[in-house]
């Protein structure tokens, strides 16, 4: 399992980190934004231009996945859809790389590499919809996402289906992260859902999709529409996962919005209305990977402070009380 860490990591590395890449001089002010997997920055140059830097959990993409990332935005930013995208160096290159030396906790020394992109900074305001009019919005940036996704593959991401949960369920419990008193539990209930609505998916289309498109990676900007950001999660999966994400709640209670979304989405593209079905596995697997992502940093210096109870008993039994629930959402 991939562990990377962050402790190394300073606000003067990464000064010193975009200074060098980019010949830029920047004023010193570092401004950290919440951020689960990654560690991202805001800085300023001399002259005020504010710019974002990424630095990527070391061991968690390849650097030809995090390649991969970066095309899918530029195809965006071709398709005129609003995105923020990488900045190149003078070689033209988005995506460097940060080596430093420290020590441990412990007190060893240790060298950790950390892939880091340049972004310029391009803020907005929450989107938050209520009207048909801003739910058919929605709809239609999706679709707009979904044509720039639809001009390449993505190759090194992920495949979100049924064969991909099971192996992150099979990664947790080889890893010994799910405490030993629920452990039986929890593998009975994954795998027995899993295989139930596994089926489901059989000759449904994918695609390259933004994978984590919720509200709060949709931004308004005056004058320019609704930015889409953070396409970390980018991967391949039927695309309907990027219109249930968008729901406040279970499809079943959200017809209206559901309705509207992929009205707005097929003023660009059909859509294959019987992948609908998918939604409530989907959201059933999203909880298992995010379980997986969060086993991934449990020996980050900033995640074990931020969830000290993380693998405790009681935390798995909330888990697999949620993962119970929507099982019998599932139907």
């Amino acid at each position: 399992m991939q562990t990377g860490l962050f402790d190394l990591l300073t606000p003067q590395a990464v000064v010193h980190a975009v200074e060098e890449s980019f010949s830029l001089t920047l004023n010193g002010t570092v401004f950290p934004f919440p951020s689960y997997i990654n560690r991202v920055y805001g800085v300023t140059t001399d002259e005020g231009e504010e710019l974002v830097a990424k630095f990527y959990r070391p061991g968690r993409w390849s650097r030809a996945a995090l390649l991969e990332e970066h095309r899918f935005i530029e195809d965006c930013a071709r398709g005129d859809l609003p995105v923020a995208t990488p900045i190149a160096d003078a070689d033209g290159d988005t995506l460097l790389e940060l080596e430093v030396e420290g020590e441990t906790e412990a007190g060893e020394k240790r060298c950790e590499s950390f892939a880091f992109a340049l972004f310029p900074k391009r803020g907005g305001r929450n989107f938050d919809a209520e009207s048909d009019e801003q739910w058919f919005r929605l709809g239609a940036l999706v679709a707009r996402c979904h044509l720039a996704g639809g001009i390449r593959d993505a190759p090194n991401r992920p495949v979100l289906a049924p064969s991909t949960a099971t192996e992150y369920v099979r990664e947790l419990l080889e890893e010994g992260v799910v405490h030993p008193d629920c452990r039986e539990e929890f593998e009975a209930l994954c795998g027995s859902t899993i295989e139930a609505f596994g089926s489901s998916f059989d000759g449904v289309r994918y695609q390259r999709v933004h994978g984590d498109c919720h509200r709060g990676n949709i931004l308004e900007r005056p004058g320019e529409g609704l930015l889409l950001i953070d396409f970390d999660d980018t991967m391949t999966a039927p695309p309907v996962q990027d219109i249930w994400l968008l729901l406040p709640d279970h499809a079943e209670h959200c017809r209206r919005e559901l309705t509207m979304l992929l009205e707005g989405y097929e003023q660009f593209l059909p859509f294959d209305h019987h992948t609908t079905a998918l939604i409530e596995p989907l959201r059933f697997m999203r909880i298992i990977y995010f379980l997986t992502w969060q086993a991934r940093q449990r020996h980050d210096f900033w995640f074990r402070n931020a969830h000290p109870d993380w693998g405790s008993k009681a935390f798995w039994i909330t888990e697999i009380e949620d993962l119970r629930a929507q099982a019998s959402a599932i139907g």
